[in-house]
């Protein structure tokens, strides 16, 4: 779980409340709850945070250097509060040094102080002035706004201030959190430039006084609390206390450098193949659109020559592929025999499996004439080294019920111009072969550059529409690690689903021999059963399926409408058509110049049009193909008008009774975008363009 956050809780400078449960319970035998911070630590691994404890020692620069969070929970001193009886409430100098240290270089920090916190004979607030902030020595009081008519257990007033985040990107920490209750809570002084999350109501005494803080110090982020008892056993389930929590240590957190799993790791098969590679790339100008060499034939041969040297050089390197590499330099050489006409390597396609090597981190060299989805249309020679990203959760979710044998999760390590495009896949039926095998058993995903592109689209896009994002999805935009795990999770149980569900027409021909809806229908349909299906496993504990929700959110929302020409834009307009769908439903809003999410409403807009598409595939069965085609035409056009001057719009007395007419007289851009998706165009053509043959 690299990508998520490593939460280390301090427990030996003697804190109230500790995460190991049995030690709350020697510490409390009566009541364990009010000392437990163990149903605390749970929700975070159920958000895939790992958590443990420091249960004895200094603070140190080497003990910080493990965690992206350090959590202090309150330390006291034994006359005040039942402790977990190691070490002294106070922190040393050098503690105190190597805690600011640690926060300045990245790392998150939350202080969880008290009511009347000068008694208890901690020294928090030499901590805290670090960071320019106060704990007040008092006990809130709000008779009017408290819990169970306590006047000491006050309920918070949430604010409506997001937290500056990067790239122009604002936070909203409260994001799905409303209510939150203090339980006899201090009061904080932060200094300019902080982030006050609740506070005080105006009738409460300190009135309007800050209960949570979100300070930034340097590369870091601090959250300081005025109460430590609203995240216990006993309280943690109350209001929106663990969605709050969970908002705080996510956005505390220090986001990883990507890990580097794209890049290099073998010098010498990087400089082999740089060699290669260009051989491959003067090859390239003497080839024809089909793959015939139309140029130089002697210089062709040379280069030829020089690939399958440096295919045998490399083949060491590879020794799991050498059937394959052994079978493609018997093609490379029979093209050259056969007079360099259209090449044909079905014989090394035919032994190529990756699909049979699910292995995370295994390399393969893959060189074929071919063309590149989105990207090269030329079959031109190839050369791609390639890693496979089979970690071992996804291995297991594969295994245990989202079968999906094709499926084959890979990563760039280098590559040849055909893929400094926009192309994302490496798909055997790319390959220029003489026949057609009868089943193609594999299908290769870069996760890596389809997590760049989504990564730079969405943060340009939320903020120039303004979009506040929950913790969680400002860290998916803000790691590469933790965006291509997810997007193999998606791929995953999206790419399966095009064989699952009630399908009145083959889904994968339908690009070609249908209006072009009925392809944006089926892969919106694909997305928005991946989105339900995160939803049910974000309640069974996988921790990536609450982020699969967010990426096809964003990418549906972002980046598919405004990517590519307009003529039979299928992505496109199933990305108009979600998002027409949840603004009609009031879930998502433009106003203001600032868009907007009811994050609480979003899986069920999503389970709604899934349901009326699945609706269209049902009823489809018993159709003939025009009517179905209607129907497919009319359920878009219900939420995303079409252009005026379509004859589609006009019903079926416009419409020529023969299919390929049918077909014929659908416009390019049957469904143009909306004012809203012009301009957002206009705003992030430039980033969208950046995205070409990106890299992670």
């Amino acid at each position: 779980m690299k990508a998520f956050p490593a939460v280390l809780f301090d427990e030996a400078h003697s804190e109230a409340w500790t995460i190991r449960r049995e030690v709350a319970e020697a510490m409390n035998p009566a009541h364990p709850d009010d000392n437990s911070y163990a149903e605390a630590a749970e929700a975070l691994r159920r958000l895939g945070h790992t958590v443990r404890a420091h249960t004895e020692g200094p603070v140190t620069p080497d003990v910080l250097a493990g965690c992206d969070v350090f959590v202090i929970a309150h330390p006291s001193a034994g006359r005040w509060e039942r402790t977990t009886g190691v070490g002294s409430p106070v922190f040393t100098a050098e503690e105190i040094d190597a805690v600011e240290a640690y926060v300045a270089d990245g790392g998150g920090l939350i202080v969880l102080a008290e009511h009347e916190q000068d008694k208890y004979g901690s020294n928090l607030a030499g901590l805290l002035a670090r960071f320019g902030v106060t704990v007040e020595h008092t006990t809130v009081q709000d008779p009017g706004n408290c819990h169970n008519t306590v006047a000491t257990w006050v309920l918070g007033v949430p604010s409506a201030q997001a937290v500056p985040g990067q790239g122009g990107v604002a936070q909203d920490l409260l994001a799905q959190v409303r209510r939150a209750c203090f339980y006899r809570a201090g009061a904080l002084g932060v200094p300019a430039g902080a982030s006050v999350l609740f506070e005080t109501s105006a009738s409460a005494d300190p009135a309007s006084a800050p209960l949570v803080a979100a300070v930034r110090h340097g590369r870091g982020r601090v959250v300081v609390l005025a109460d430590s008892d609203l995240f216990g056993d006993d309280s943690i389930r109350d209001y929106d206390h663990e969605k709050l929590w969970g908002n705080l240590v996510t956005w505390a957190a220090r986001v990883p450098e990507a890990s580097g799993a794209a890049q290099a790791s073998r010098p010498e098969v990087a400089e082999e193949f740089a060699r290669l590679k260009a051989a491959v790339e003067r090859l390239r100008p003497l080839q024809a659109k089909d793959g015939s060499v139309t140029g130089d034939h002697d210089e062709a041969v040379a280069c030829i020559s020089e690939i399958v040297d440096g295919i045998a050089r490399l083949a060491a390197h590879f020794p799991h592929d050498a059937e394959y590499l052994d079978a493609v330099m018997r093609d490379f050489r029979a093209w050259v025999a056969a007079g360099l006409g259209k090449p044909d390597f079905l014989d090394s396609l035919n032994v190529f499996h990756p699909d049979a090597q699910r292995i995370d981190g295994l390399e393969h060299l893959v060189v074929f004439p071919m063309y590149t989805q989105n990207g090269n249309p030329d079959r031109n020679v190839e050369a791609v080294w390639i890693r496979v990203v089979w970690p071992e959760w996804l291995a297991a979710l594969e295994a245990g019920g989202y079968d999906n044998p094709m499926f084959v999760p890979i990563t760039f390590v280098d590559f040849t111009s055909g893929y400094d495009t926009n192309s994302a896949v490496l798909f055997p039926e790319t390959v220029v072969v003489r026949q057609t095998p009868p089943r193609f058993t594999w299908g290769g995903i870069f996760c890596d550059r389809e997590a760049a592109r989504f990564r730079r689209v969405s943060e340009a896009a939320a903020a120039t529409l303004k979009l506040e994002l929950p913790p969680d999805a400002a860290r998916l935009l803000a790691s590469q690690d933790l965006a291509q795990d997810t997007f193999v999770l998606w791929d995953l149980v999206h790419d399966r689903t095009h064989s699952h569900g009630d399908l009145p027409f083959d889904p994968f021909m339908i690009k070609q021999r249908m209006p072009y809806w009925l392809y944006s229908l089926e892969e919106l349909r694909c997305d928005l059963t991946a989105y339900g299906e995160a939803v049910k496993l974000e309640a069974a504990g996988v921790p990536h399926a609450r982020y699969v929700q967010y990426a096809i959110l964003f990418d549906r929302l972002f980046r598919f409408p405004i990517t590519g020409d307009r003529v039979r834009n299928y992505d496109g307009l199933g990305g108009q058509l979600l998002f027409a769908y949840l603004h009609r439903q009031g879930i998502v809003r433009w106003t203001d110049n600032r868009l907007t999410i009811d994050w609480s409403r979003v899986a069920d807009g999503v389970a709604d049009l899934r349901g009326e598409v699945e609706k269209l595939y049902r009823d489809g069965i018993d159709r003939s193909k025009r009517a179905h085609w209607l129907a497919a035409h009319e359920l878009v056009a219900t939420y995303v008008e079409p252009d005026p001057a379509s004859a589609w719009k006009q019903g079926v007395q416009a419409l020529p009774t023969e299919q390929k007419a049918m077909v014929d007289a659908v416009l390019p851009d049957e469904f143009p975008l909306s004012m809203f998706y012009e301009a957002l165009r206009r705003k992030l053509t430039d980033v969208v363009e950046s995205t070409r043959g990106i890299r992670a």
